[in-house]
C-alpha cells in the first residue's frame, strides 16, 4: 500500500509539474506576441504619418534594424523594401494582409517559416494615396521557444521529481501508520480516518460473529471429548487419507498409543493386515469390519464412510468389546451341552432299570435293587431341574423377601441338615465364632452356605474337618479336602465346571452348587476369595 501510495503521489506530481510548463510556455508566448502585435502596430501608425508627409524620402532615413518596411503601390508593385531590392520583389496584390489593406484599410497576417522555429507578424495599413504600407518582424515560434527551454525544463523536473519522491515516501508512511497501527482484535477503539470507519464496524461485527461461532465449536468439541471420553467403545475419527482425526481413550488402549498419535495414519498406529483391509473396504464400500484380539479380549471394528455432497470425507472406527458376548455365547453352548448331559445320564438309567423290570428279565429278588436305583436317579434328577430352575431365576433378578437373617442359627441349620453326611464320611464339621446378621434373602443365604458345606464334605478325606467360621461380618468355610489345583480356580465358579468329573459324578453332584454360591453372594454385594492347596484343603471366604 506505502508504494502505491507512493508512486501515484509522484505521477500526479510529474504531470501536473509538465501541465504547469506547458501552461506556463503558452501564456507567455500569448503575453510577448501580443506585445510584439502592438509594438509592430504603434510603429505602423509613426511609418504611415511620416511617408504620408515626406514619401520616399522618409522612409530611406528610417532605422529599421527590428522591422521591415515595405511600401506596396496600389497595383501590388513594390514601391520601397528596407532589406530587399524593390525591382527585384515579386507581386504583393495577392498577400492577406495586402488584400485586407486595400480592402478595409488595416490587414494582419502571420506566417510561419519552412522550420517552423520563427513566426513573422505582418501589420498593413492603406494610405491616404491608396498605397499600403506594411510593417514585418520575426518572432520565435513556440514549439522554439519550447526547446530553448529544454535543459532548463529538464533541470526543475527532476529537481521537482525529486522532491515529489521525498515528500510522496514521508506522506505515504505518514498516511499508512495509522493503519499499521489498526489494533484489529478491539477494532472499534483504533482513532483512524473517518473513511475506514465502516470498514472497522464491519471487521467488529464479523470478529463478534467468528468469536461466537468459535464458543460454539469449542462447546461443541468439548461435549464431544465429553461423550466420547466416557465411552466404552473405542472410536476414531479417520479423514480421506486415513489419518486419524480424533481418537477416543477406550480407543487409545486398544491400539496402545497417546493422544499425540493424532495426525498420523491409522495405518501407522496399527499394521494389523485386518485392520488395513477394513480401513480400504469403508473407503471403497463404504463398509468395513475387522477383528482383533488384543491383551487376551476381542474386540470388533465396525468402520462407516462419511460423504458430504458425494465426496468422502473420512471414516468413522467403532470397537466394540466383545469378549463378555463371546464368553456367554461359549458358556450357553457349553451349558445347553452340559444340561443335555446332566438329564441325559439318570434318564438313561432309569429307563435301563424300568426296562429290565418291564421285559421281566429283571429277578423278583433284584426289582428293589432296580427300583431303588429308579428312585435315586429321579431324585438326582429332580435337584438337578430344581437347581437349574433356581440359577434362571437368579439371572432373572427376580425380586425376592428380604429379612434380617442370624448366619449363626443358619450355619447350625445346615450343619443339621449335612450331618448325616457328614457322619458317612466320618467328616468332623464344627462352627466358631460369634456370630453376625444379614439382611437378606434367608433363601439365598441359605443355598450359599448349604453348597459351601456341602462341597467342603463330599470333596473331603475320611476323617476330616469342616470349620464354619462366623464373625466381623465375614463367613469362612474351611476344609482338610483333596483341594483345587491352581489352574482350576479361576473357572471353579462355572456352572458344571468340574475338576473331577470322575469323582463328582460319585459324589452326585450337579455341578451347580459353587455357582449358586457366586450369584447369592453377588446379589448380597458380597465379595469371595478361594484359597486352596491340592491335598492340603480348600477355604472360601465371603466377605458381606
Amino acid at each position: 500500500m506505502t508504494s502505491k501510495i507512493f508512486r501515484s503521489t509522484v505521477l500526479v506530481a510529474v504531470v501536473v509539474l509538465l501541465c504547469s510548463l506547458g501552461i506556463a510556455v503558452g501564456v507567455l508566448y500569448n503575453h510577448f506576441t501580443g506585445v510584439q502585435v502592438e509594438q509592430l502596430k504603434n510603429e505602423l501608425s509613426l511609418a504611415v504619418t511620416g511617408t504620408e508627409q515626406y514619401g520616399n524620402a522618409f522612409l530611406e532615413n528610417v532605422e529599421a534594424d527590428k522591422f521591415r518596411i515595405t511600401w506596396i503601390d496600389t497595383d501590388g508593385t513594390v514601391l520601397f523594401d528596407t532589406r530587399a531590392d524593390q525591382t527585384s520583389m515579386e507581386n504583393h496584390a495577392d498577400r492577406e494582409e495586402i488584400r485586407e489593406a486595400f480592402a478595409l484599410g488595416e490587414g494582419s497576417a502571420v506566417r510561419d517559416s519552412a522550420t517552423l522555429t520563427e513566426q513573422t507578424f505582418y501589420e498593413a495599413r492603406r494610405l491616404k494615396d491608396g498605397t499600403v504600407l506594411r510593417l514585418s518582424a520575426n518572432q520565435e515560434s513556440a514549439w522554439a521557444l519550447m526547446f530553448g527551454m529544454l535543459w532548463p525544463s529538464l533541470l526543475i523536473v527532476a529537481a521537482a521529481i525529486g522532491l515529489s519522491a521525498l515528500l510522496a515516501r514521508r506522506m505515504a508512511k505518514k498516511i499508512v501508520e495509522p493503519l499499521n497501527r489498526l489494533d484489529l482484535e478491539q477494532p472499534l477503539k483504533n482513532e483512524v480516518y473517518s473513511e475506514i470507519l465502516p470498514l472497522l464496524h464491519r471487521i467488529h461485527r464479523q470478529r463478534r460473529q467468528i468469536d461466537e461461532q468459535m464458543e460454539e465449536l469449542q462447546h461443541k468439541a468439548k461435549e464431544f471429548r465429553q461423550i466420547t471420553s466416557h465411552m466404552q467403545e473405542g472410536l476414531v475419527v479417520l479423514d480421506h487419507e486415513g489419518k486419524v482425526l480424533s481418537i477416543n481413550p477406550s480407543a487409545m488402549r486398544l491400539f496402545e498409543v497417546e493422544e499425540d498419535c493424532v495426525g498420523k495414519s491409522l495405518l501407522q498406529i496399527d499394521r494389523d493386515s485386518a485392520v488395513r483391509t477394513a480401513v480400504n473396504d469403508a473407503l471403497d464400500k463404504g463398509r468395513g469390519y475387522a477383528r482383533l484380539c488384543r491383551n487376551g479380549r476381542e474386540y470388533q471394528l465396525d468402520l462407516s464412510r462419511v460423504r458430504s455432497a458425494g465426496t468422502v470425507l473420512g471414516v468413522v472406527v467403532l470397537a466394540f468389546d466383545i469378549t463378555e458376548q463371546l464368553n456367554a455365547e461359549q458358556m450357553r453352548r457349553e451349558f445347553s451341552a452340559n444340561v443335555s448331559h446332566e438329564l441325559k445320564t439318570p434318564l438313561q438309567s432309569i429307563i435301563g432299570s424300568a426296562e429290565l423290570l418291564e421285559s421281566g428279565l429283571a429277578k423278583p429278588e433284584d426289582a428293589p435293587r432296580f427300583v431303588g436305583h429308579i428312585r435315586k436317579e429321579a431324585a438326582r434328577l429332580v435337584s438337578l431341574v430344581e437347581d437349574i430352575l433356581y440359577l434362571s431365576q437368579l439371572d432373572e433378578g427376580v425380586s425376592l423377601p428380604t429379612e434380617e437373617v442370624d448366619m449363626a442359627a443358619l450355619a447350625a441349620e445346615v450343619k443339621e441338615t449335612l450331618q448325616a453326611s457328614a457322619d458317612e464320611k466320618q467328616v468332623a464339621v464344627a462352627i466358631h465364632g460369634e456370630g453376625f446378621s444379614v439382611v437378606g434373602v434367608r433363601r439365598m443365604l441359605h443355598e450359599l452356605l448349604y453348597n459351601l458345606c456341602d462341597n467342603a464334605i463330599k470333596y473331603n478325606t475320611v476323617g476330616g474337618r469342616v470349620d464354619i467360621r462366623l464373625e466381623n461380618r465375614t463367613l469362612t468355610v474351611s476344609d482338610t479336602g483333596i483341594g483345587i489345583p491352581p489352574e482350576h480356580k479361576d473357572r471353579i465358579f462355572e456352572r458344571f465346571y468340574r475338576v473331577d468329573k470322575s469323582h463328582s459324578k460319585a459324589s452326585g453332584g450337579t455341578g451347580l452348587g459353587l455357582s449358586i454360591v457366586k450369584h447369592a453372594a453377588q446379589h448380597h454385594k458380597a465379595t469371595i476369595r478361594l484359597d486352596s492347596t491340592p491335598d492340603k484343603g480348600t477355604s472360601v471366604t465371603i466377605q458381606f
